[in-house]
Order: C-alpha cells, then structure tokens, then sequence
C-alpha cells in the first residue's frame, strides 16, 4: 500500500493528463472497453453535470475539488451498500 501512495504523491498533474485511465482500467475492468456502447451517457452525464455544478456552487468548491468530492461519494455509495461476501469461519 505504501508504495501506490508514495506513486500518487510523486504524480505530477502533467503526467496523470497523459494517461487514457479508461483504457488502463479496461484491462482490470472489461466493461470501461464496452459500455460506450450500450449505455445512454447523456443522460447520466447531465445528472453528473447537474451535481458537479451544484457542488461547486453550495461549496465554493473549484472544478477539481467538485470532480474528487463526487468520485469519493460515488465509491463510498459503492463500498457501503454492495452486498457483503460472507466470511468463512474456521
């Protein structure tokens, strides 16, 4: 773990830039390859819009800021209502 968060802190914003984090997600997650093709982007991408700007202006948030805030509440909606695997007792 320590050296995923030492590679992030020395990760310039230039270099992240450079990076099709879709693609590289895509071979751990074969459905960021697909679903281009099959899902109605519009129409999420105008909630998201929607939330992204609403955050910024309740929050004063920057762009940035807005954009992380919604990734951490989307992956923590994710994380806290998926359903538990259940644990196997020896």
């Amino acid at each position: 773990m320590k050296q995923i968060e030492e590679i992030i802190r020395n990760t310039t914003e230039e270099e992240q830039e450079k990076v099709d984090w879709t693609k590289a997600w895509s071979t751990k997650y074969p459905v960021l390859a697909t679903y281009q093709k099959e899902v109605d982007i519009p129409k999420y991408a105008a909630e998201i819009r929607r939330m992204f700007t609403e955050l910024q202006e309740d929050y004063n948030y920057s762009e940035q800021d807005a954009m992380l805030v919604l990734k951490d509440i989307l992956a923590h909606e994710y994380m806290d209502n998926r359903p538990k695997k259940n644990k196997k007792r020896k």
